[in-house]
C-alpha cells in the first residue's frame, strides 16, 4: 500500500502537477481494422507491463497472428510498485510502456490524468463480447479506456466440516450471516465466523458496494464525496456489532497467520471473490476437501446483488507512437477466443466473456478441494448479478489507504466503525480539494 501524505505525493503527484509535467491529452486514434494490420508492412514493437504471470504466452499468440507486431511484456511490480513505476514515468515524461495492465480500481485515476488514450474508435466492436458491467467499467459512452481482462464477483468460501457439526447454513442474508457468527462464537469458542479484514481496503469497498454505497462521482475536476452516508453508517453498525460481541476475530489479512486460520478451522468463511479459489487450493494441505462456495449474502432477502474484487484491464498509454496496434492487441488478449480460454485455465483469471460465462464445461469443472464441488458455477451466477453503478475515486489509492489506516484505529479502540466513516470523509474531502478538485 502507498502511504498517505508526503510518502503517498512521492508516488501520485496531483492531477494539475501531472497534466503540467507530461503534457498529455486525450488523443481518439481512429482504427482501421485488423485485415487493414494484418497486411501491414511496418515492423513494429509493443511493449507492456504486466505482473499477471506467462502474459507472454498470449503476447506471442498474437504476433503468430500478426506477424509484423511483435510485443514484449515486463513484469514492472505487481499492484503499488507497478503504478508507482507508471506515475514516476509519467512524471518524467519518458520511459512508459505502450500497454499496462490496470486494475478496475485505478483506471479512472490514470484516466483523470491523461494518461489513458480513449481507444473506443478501435475496440467497441467487441463490447458485446464482454460482461455489461466490465464494459461500462471502462467505458465512457463510446469512449473506452480500457480492455476488460479479468475480474472479482463475489461469493462466500466456507468449511463445510465446521459448518456440518455446529448445525450452520450457508446464510444467504447478511442477518443469517450476524445469526450464525454468534452461534459459532457461543458453541466453539476460538473458532470465528470470519475475520474481519480491515487491513484490505479492496474488500472493504467491495462489500460496501454491494451495500448500495456510492461515495463519489466525478465529471472533470468536480466531484460528489459522500463516504459518510446512512448506507456506511449502517454497514459500519452491522460490522461493529459483531466486534464488540467478539463474534468474528480481526486479525491481519494476508497474513500466515490468517492462511493457517482458515486452513485449520479457525475461521469458517472467508467472503471473497471468484479468484480465491485457485489460491486457496494452492495455499492449503490440512483443510483438501472440506472446502464449499456459496452465494454473497444479501442486505435484503429478495435482492440478487453482487460487487466486484479485483480484477484487470488492458490500457493504452496516451504516449503511444502506435495507439491502432496497441488497441488491436488489447482487444485481442481480452477477447480472443482462445487467449482468453488459457487466461482461464492455465493462468486462472476469472472470465470477462459472456461466452466463457456461458460455457458450462468450464463453469461446471469439479473440484476435489471443494467436495466435487463446481465452484466456479456459484461465482459465474455473481459475474452477472454485479451492480454496475459503482463508480471509484480518481485518487482511490489514496482513499484505500485512509480506509485501512481507520478502520485499524478503531478496531484497536480509537472510537467506533462509524466513527471511522466520519474522519474518512474529512480526510478524503481535503486530500481532494489540495489536489485541485471542486467538491460537492
Amino acid at each position: 500500500m502507498t502511504k498517505t501524505g508526503k510518502n503517498f505525493l512521492q508516488g501520485a503527484i496531483g492531477r494539475r502537477d501531472f497534466l503540467q509535467a507530461t503534457g498529455l491529452g486525450l488523443a481518439a486514434p481512429m482504427f482501421l481494422g485488423m485485415p487493414d494490420f494484418a497486411n501491414a508492412q511496418e515492423k513494429i514493437e509493443l511493449t507492456m507491463w504486466a505482473w499477471t504471470p506467462d502474459t507472454q504466452v498470449q503476447a506471442d499468440m498474437f504476433t503468430k497472428k500478426f506477424p509484423n507486431i511483435s510485443v514484449k511484456v515486463e513484469n514492472v511490480g505487481q499492484g503499488a510498485p507497478h503504478y508507482v513505476k507508471l506515475r514516476n514515468a509519467l512524471q518524467a515524461g519518458a520511459g512508459l510502456p505502450d500497454l499496462a495492465q490496470m486494475e478496475f480500481n485505478s483506471l479512472l485515476s490514470f484516466r483523470q490524468l491523461g494518461a489513458l488514450a480513449d481507444i473506443g474508435t478501435n475496440v467497441n466492436a467487441t463490447k458485446d463480447k464482454f460482461i455489461d458491467w466490465t464494459w461500462r467499467a471502462v467505458s465512457d459512452g463510446d469512449k473506452v479506456y480500457g480492455v476488460p481482462w479479468d475480474s472479482g464477483p463475489m461469493g462466500v468460501l466456507y468449511r463445510g466440516d465446521v459448518f456440518d457439526k455446529y448445525k450452520i447454513t450457508p446464510p444467504d442474508t447478511w442477518d443469517a450471516f450476524a445469526e450464525s457468527a454468534m452461534k459459532l462464537a457461543k458453541d466453539a469458542p476460538g473458532t470465528y465466523l470470519t475475520d474481519f479484514g480491515a487491513a484490505d481496503p479492496g474488500w472493504v469497498v467491495a462489500l460496501l458496494w454491494q451495500a448500495g454505497w456510492r461515495p463519489f462521482h466525478t465529471e472533470g475536476t468536480n466531484i460528489k464525496i459522500k463516504l459518510n452516508d446512512d448506507i456506511a453508517k449502517k454497514w459500519a453498525a452491522y460490522w461493529q456489532k459483531l466486534l464488540d460481541a467478539k463474534a468474528i476475530d480481526t486479525k491481519p489479512v494476508w497474513t500466515t497467520e490468517w492462511f493457517a486460520g482458515l486452513d485449520n478451522g479457525t475461521y469458517a468463511t472467508w467472503v471473497t471473490a471468484a479468484w480465491a479459489p485457485i489460491l486457496m487450493q494452492q495455499s492449503m494441505k490440512k483443510s483438501f476437501g472440506k472446502w464449499r462456495a456459496s452465494p454473497l449474502p444479501q442486505w435484503k432477502a429478495d435482492d440478487k446483488i453482487t460487487a466486484n474484487l479485483g480484477g484487470s484491464t488492458i490500457a493504452v498509454m496516451n504516449s503511444c507512437k502506435h495507439p491502432k496496434e496497441a488497441a488491436m492487441f488489447a482487444a485481442f488478449m481480452g477477447s480472443d477466443p482462445e487467449a482468453a480460454r488459457l487466461w482461464n485455465t492455465k493462468q486462472f483469471l476469472f472470465p470477462v466473456l459472456k461466452e466463457l460465462i456461458d460455457d458450462k464445461e468450464l463453469m461446471g469443472h469439479k473440484y476435489d478441494f471443494y467436495g466435487g464441488q463446481a465452484v466456479n458455477e456459484i461465482f459465474a451466477v455473481s459475474e452477472n448479478q454485479v451492480d454496475p453503478t459503482f463508480e471509484f475515486a480518481p485518487f482511490q489509492d489514496f482513499v484505500n489507504q485512509v480506509i485501512m489506516d481507520e478502520f485499524s484505529a478503531a478496531i484497536a479502540g480509537n472510537g467506533t466503525l462509524p466513527d471511522a466513516f466520519d474522519r474518512l470523509q474529512d480526510k478524503v474531502v481535503s486530500y481532494a480539494q489540495d489536489q485541485g478538485f471542486t467538491v460537492s
